[in-house]
């Protein structure tokens, strides 16, 4: 989003009749007072905060919605003294508008750049067409500063399925921007070991997309719920990174990211971007059979351990099951070495 501070203000006087708003004399950028984010505080169309570093305002009233996940409460603010990076002026995805290899589209409240022709593909669905960009001196070559590179990443993981590309994971980092850029390189090289470690042994290596035991699929609907199981009683198995299961967590995590999960759980197994997100978000958000998110684990030096807890906690850890939990930290201890950072602490649960 691209605003003077004329125009912004002349916005705010729209959206408030009869309160007069008069804009600045001069339209230099204004360094940046705004509060931070609150969750579940109300928001009116026009407010700006501060949100993990970054600018925002409300593009539509909300109740306390996070600017990077509700991308179409929130956009961008880039009239801050040393807020966000330049702005682009590239113009707003169409769908259905042919795009060549190249162009650059403006899409809820981000940039991406054509990787491969395509007839107006979703940049957010269609990840092969598409790749995020980022403004002001183009892509760098570790997109969003991810501090593994697809190189080693596919080192990592030399048996994964093509389904669970690089480009999907880097497209699902822009929905929760904290995760493996907390705190100095040690602490975001470890999370983001922590995290691939964990969607190693969940999937085979990234070798599964979907839960393998099918006899398992009806046992993931729960009709006590409000809402049901629209998409029908076998429907919630298990997908993606973090085998994304029960009908609970498919409603949960599709109001989180603003997708039609309970709905369309194909989603998932169907668009790797979104199988990404899922996981991100469980790792972000979710306390799992823990105390705390496997995010908050590690950027609080609580260890590795703590991540394990919160995934499977319940099964595994106390000695439920010694050898499972073996295998992520012996993978989490080759990852980390893969990064050139030591494992830290509390490496069981």
């Amino acid at each position: 989003m691209k605003r003077t501070v004329v125009l912004l203000f002349a916005l705010l006087a729209l959206l408030v009749p009869g309160i007069a708003v008069t804009a600045p004399a001069t339209a230099a950028p204004l360094a940046c007072t705004a509060p931070d984010w609150v969750q579940g505080q109300f928001y009116a169309a026009g407010s700006i905060v501060r949100f993990q570093g970054a600018y925002y305002i409300a593009e539509h009233d909300n109740p306390g919605y996070s600017p990077t996940v509700s991308t179409w409460y929130w956009d961008p603010y880039t009239n801050c003294d040393g807020g966000n990076p330049p702005a682009c002026n590239y113009p707003d995805w169409v769908s259905g508008q042919w795009y060549p290899a190249g162009s650059i589209v403006r899409f809820q409240g981000a940039y991406y750049v054509a990787e491969h022709d395509n007839p107006g593909y979703s940049p957010t669905v269609s990840t092969w067409y598409w790749d995020p960009y980022t403004c002001g001196g183009g892509n760098p070559p570790n997109p969003g500063g991810f501090p593994v590179s697809e190189s080693v990443f596919n080192a990592m993981f030399p048996n994964r399925n093509g389904f669970y590309t690089y480009a999907g994971l880097i497209n699902a980092i822009s929905a929760y921007p904290a995760f493996a850029a907390t705190g100095d390189d040690t602490m975001r090289k470890r999370e983001a070991a922590a995290f691939l470690a964990n969607v190693n042994h969940e999937t085979g290596g990234l070798v599964y997309i979907k839960e393998i035991n099918e006899a398992n699929y009806p046992n993931y609907c729960h009709w006590e719920q409000p809402y049901g199981c629209p998409a029908g009683q076998s429907a919630y198995y298990g997908r993606g990174p973090m085998q994304l299961s029960h009908n609970y967590n498919y409603k949960a995590a599709g109001d989180a990211l603003g997708l039609p999960l309970l709905t369309n759980p194909w989603l998932v197994e169907q668009d790797s971007a979104v199988s990404w997100k899922t996981a991100l978000w469980f790792w972000n958000t979710q306390t799992g059979a823990g105390t705390m998110t496997a995010h908050h684990a590690m950027v609080n030096n609580h260890g590795f351990g703590q991540t394990i807890r919160t995934i499977n906690g319940s099964i595994e850890c106390n000695g439920g099951n010694p050898a499972q939990v073996q295998a992520r930290v012996t993978a989490y201890q080759n990852f980390t070495s893969r990064l050139g950072v030591t494992p830290g602490d509390n490496l069981y649960c």
